[in-house]
């Protein structure tokens, strides 16, 4: 469903909202170009020997953007349309989204260009510790903090920890080097869903404020992951109909809204949303186009461009993607009376519980699943009402004042630690 053909999509989004809220703050000039470039882009090349007896070549980037608030903080994407301009607009995000969500990260990214369709069985695997070997250098409790994005999970962060243990000749790291692990590993209960949770709580406050109730309310979903399909589950739950969802094998709708617990069951037995009994085939590149009133982008970057932005009935849009939204949809959506929830803001809730596995970690505590999500959902509600509280006061969209908030947090860090090396 990704729908602009430039691989820097993502990039230039991220670029046209830093340099517009640059201008208005008015960032000293210093600050402003230090920030408009990561502080380290590395390429890797790697040369992982397959079961079935291929030797690959796969190129891995490695992006830190800003660290004046604390070490670099971002997922490994493993896909093969990765470009080294997409991760480093999506270290940018993150240095953004960890300042405004209030936890002592930097923003980083990792994009390893393979697809993981076509490895064969423990290929991923073999993959991902060739990545670490390689990366080592660059990846640290103090230096770079990575965790799932798309094409990994808990597993192959399991596998970064043990990689980093064994080399370092340890039963376990000293200190977090990853975040999203299996918790028989030292990861943390509630994180796997914790972006999809932060999506609703998001979105529950955006209901309040807009005199809304959610329980009455149609909601599409694009992107089945983790963060779509558990927010579709959530808002279920919270007696909203999901009447259309889809990703990239196809698309189902039910005006009357869908079985979503049926619908994640098909998925796990079939391994795609495609062919769904429980609804009405539709086409995915068609989504945007559904009937409801609340819009969840939860897949890849730039799919609401200017292109389709002009058919979305939705009056909500929850950003539970990185960079879902072009500019110039942005600009259009706008304009037409939409409210936006921000990804910075809107799928931060990930990043906040990926905090607590690292403060845990380094602490050697176990917190109790009902405490993440007790703290989830407090960090959620109180990040958002500063952003509205701004949004209001100073007459600008919440996307602007997210950002606002967000950038002088970092540029007074930067500040703070002094201008001389």
């Amino acid at each position: 469903m990704q729908s602009e053909s430039t691989q820097d999509a993502v990039l230039r989004t991220a670029m046209h909202n830093y340099e517009a809220t640059a201008e208005r703050l008015g960032l000293p000039d210093a600050i402003a170009r230090r920030l408009a470039h990561p502080k380290e882009m590395i390429t890797l090349q790697l040369h992982p020997a397959m079961p079935d007896g291929r030797l690959l070549d796969v190129q891995a980037h490695v992006v830190r953007h800003c660290d004046a608030l604390g070490p670099a903080k971002g997922g490994i994407r493993m896909d093969a349309a990765v470009t080294r301009d997409m991760v480093t607009g999506l270290s940018m995000e993150m240095t953004w989204k960890t300042a405004l969500i209030g936890v002592p990260f930097g923003g980083g990214k990792t994009g390893i260009v393979c697809n993981p369709g076509e490895l064969p069985p423990d290929g991923k695997e073999i993959l991902i510790r060739s990545f670490v070997r390689a990366a080592r250098r660059h990846i640290g409790p103090e230096i770079y903090v990575p965790a799932p994005d798309m094409g990994t999970g808990q597993k192959e962060m399991g596998f970064i920890r043990d990689c980093i243990s064994y080399s370092d000749g340890i039963a376990i790291p000293r200190g977090c080097f990853v975040t999203g692990k299996p918790v028989i590993l030292g990861g943390i209960r509630g994180r796997r869903e914790a972006t999809g949770r932060g999506v609703v709580a998001a979105l529950e406050c955006a209901c309040r404020h807009l005199g809304r109730d959610l329980s009455r309310l149609t909601v599409a979903v694009q992107g089945f992951g983790n963060v779509g399909a558990v927010a579709a589950r959530e808002l279920q739950q919270r007696g909203a109909k999901v009447v259309a969802v889809a990703d990239l094998t196809g698309g189902t709708h039910k005006a009357s809204g869908l079985d979503i617990a049926a619908l994640e069951r098909h998925v796990a037995q079939t391994g795609k949303l495609a062919n769904f009994a429980g609804g009405d085939e539709i086409d995915p590149a068609r989504l945007h186009e559904t009937e409801c009133d609340i819009l969840l982008p939860a897949a890849a970057g730039s799919t609401i461009h200017a292109g389709n932005a002009a058919g979305i009935k939705a009056r909500i849009i929850a950003e539970g993607a990185n960079a879902p939204v072009t500019p110039e949809a942005d600009k259009i959506l706008s304009e037409a009376g939409v409210f936006f929830i921000p990804d910075i803001l809107c799928n931060a809730g990930g990043v906040f519980v990926s905090y607590l596995e690292y403060t845990q970690e380094t602490q050697r505590e176990q917190m109790e699943k009902a405490e993440v999500e007790a703290r989830l959902h407090e960090r959620m509600e109180t990040a958002f009402q500063e952003v509205l509280t701004y949004s209001l006061e100073k007459n600008m969209p919440m996307r602007a004042a997210a950002m606002d908030i967000a950038v002088r947090r970092v540029a007074e860090a930067i500040t703070a630690r002094g201008i001389h090396p």
